[in-house]
């Protein structure tokens, strides 16, 4: 990874796949070490819902120490990060297919679609980090929208358990940093879909 991160300032917005949680806390742990800055934002689900996965407050509360400010939670909150130009890229990790489903109608209801309505206003990049169990039967017509969507980038997704969850496509998060370096040159990384771990 070049120096590409240094000093730039990524929103990291996060929607309800608990699941991956995880997951994401540590890649923008890995963003700051590159010297990003990171505008956090979380959804209203993901801010409020207590699961097996993690508390709403304890999740809230990472994500604020690893970004070292508040998280922003509201639409209200997000709506003026476009107009004040404080971010050059957003990234959306993890993804659900419900905030997808969103973006592909432009539909502003949440703290997360909001921050990136805000953001596009400028022409600037999107990166989406997408988790979600029916990403190849409902939802697939909502990333095939996306995927022809100017600004919108994906991090490289796995077939997570074809056998149990035959539509399910996670993202390999591992891949967001090279994601938004790429983004940010007008690059999608490929393979999109992965049949097994690329790393």
């Amino acid at each position: 990874m070049s120096n590409t991160l240094s000093g730039l300032r990524i929103g990291f917005a996060m929607t309800g796949s608990f699941c991956t949680f995880n997951s994401c806390f540590q890649q923008a742990e890995i963003l700051r070490g590159y010297g990003a800055e990171l505008i956090p934002v979380m959804s209203e689900n993901a801010a409020c819902v207590s699961t097996r996965f993690g508390k709403a407050e304890d999740n809230l509360a990472r994500l604020r120490n690893i970004a070292g400010r508040e998280v922003i939670t509201s639409v209200y909150e997000a709506e003026p990060i476009g107009p004040k130009n404080m971010t050059d890229i957003m990234v959306v990790a993890p993804c659900t297919s419900n905030t997808a489903a969103k973006l592909t109608s432009s539909i502003t209801d949440t703290a997360v679609t909001m921050a990136v309505k805000s953001h596009l206003r400028r022409g600037k990049p999107v990166v989406l980090a997408i988790a979600s169990n029916d990403s190849l039967m409902g939802s697939a017509k909502n990333l095939g929208e996306l995927f022809n969507r100017k600004n919108y980038y994906f991090v490289p997704m796995v077939q997570d358990d074809w056998t149990n969850k035959p539509a399910s496509l996670v993202a390999e998060f591992s891949l967001l940093p090279n994601a938004i370096e790429a983004a940010l040159s007008g690059i999608q990384l490929r393979p999109i879909i992965y049949h097994s771990s690329p790393v």
